[in-house]
């Protein structure tokens, strides 16, 4: 996963050199750039700890929640646009669902672990866009298909709620569930890059089909990133008790020491967890004032 998020800044931010040199600024007038809003319907998913590998390839269909977003795009060259955008989305996983095996050592670990999350993220992004078909003429004569990847910086706000025994679901961030000296963070910083396809429907309106990734910088979108605490740290409240150490099914036989302070709750690798957007964008472009030149 690690080398997915590398190489794939890379070759975003590459790019990004090579499609912007200044002879693009000369050629590419004021006249021609433009601007457009955009509306999306996404799809939302992650990986992290409660899914059936802690790894990329543990996307789980199943888990997959609707979000929405805004964003608004400025065309700078021909190649090279700058989007900000607003999203909100659901994340939401489960150790009963996320087994892959009844056999698998690790399968039975998270029927064990017996943990249901969800938690709704609102994101603000900043992202270069580089079109891999450029367009040195204005919007008028953009081409029908543009295949494109972006990259940039995001924060996000994020809220991880458990599904306490009586059915309702519980805010865990300051419970601090793992014991911690101090809560983690409900706001925090990701990576988003990807690439999408982009199709004119007319005049003014484009759409757009894109996947983006979104490396976060925290374990703990999930509530469950490191070992179990010691029972008396953890013991304040009966929710706390609950989501740190009872919500697991069993502690007696093979089981015996499985929420142990030295036993691990979450991954080993100290794998930072990640988000997925998968989204059908409407774009309107605003129609730039055309200035006619003046005579003397």
């Amino acid at each position: 996963m690690k080398n997915i998020f590398t190489y794939s800044t890379a070759f975003v931010l590459g790019l990004a050199l090579v499609v912007t040199p200044e002879a693009d600024a000369q050629q590419f007038s004021k006249r021609k750039q433009y601007n457009s809003v955009g509306f999306s319907l996404n799809a939302v998913n992650y990986f992290g700890d409660v899914t059936p590998v802690t790894n990329f390839t543990s996307l789980r269909p199943g888990a997959t929640r609707l979000g929405a977003g805004v964003s608004i795009t400025r065309r700078f060259y021909p190649r090279l646009s700058g989007r900000f955008g607003l999203t909100y989305g659901r994340i939401t996983g489960s150790d009963e669902l996320a087994t892959n095996g009844v056999s698998d050592p690790n399968a039975r670990f998270r029927r064990n672990r017996n943990f249901t999350f969800r938690n709704d993220i609102i994101e603000a992004s900043a992202v270069a866009v580089i079109d891999l078909i450029e367009n040195r003429n204005n919007y008028l004569k953009r081409p029908d298909f543009v295949p494109y990847v972006f990259g940039g910086i995001a924060g996000f706000y994020n809220n991880p709620q458990g599904l306490y025994s009586d059915g309702t679901y519980v805010d865990l961030q300051s419970l601090k569930t793992e014991g911690q000296a101090t809560a983690y963070s409900k706001y925090q910083i990701s990576i988003p890059f990807g690439g999408g396809i982009r199709y004119r429907i007319n005049r003014n309106f484009d759409a757009s089909l894109e996947v983006g990734f979104r490396k976060t910088f925290t374990d703990y979108i999930d509530d469950v990133g490191g070992k179990y605490a010691p029972v008396a740290s953890i013991s304040s409240s009966p929710q706390q008790l609950y989501f740190g150490n009872g919500i697991t099914k069993s502690q007696t036989g093979e089981f015996a020491h499985f929420t142990d302070p030295t036993s691990q709750r979450g991954d080993s690798g100290n794998r930072t967890d990640w988000y997925i957007v998968t989204g059908v964008t409407l774009n309107y472009i605003l129609t730039p004032r055309i200035k006619n030149p003046k005579f003397r």
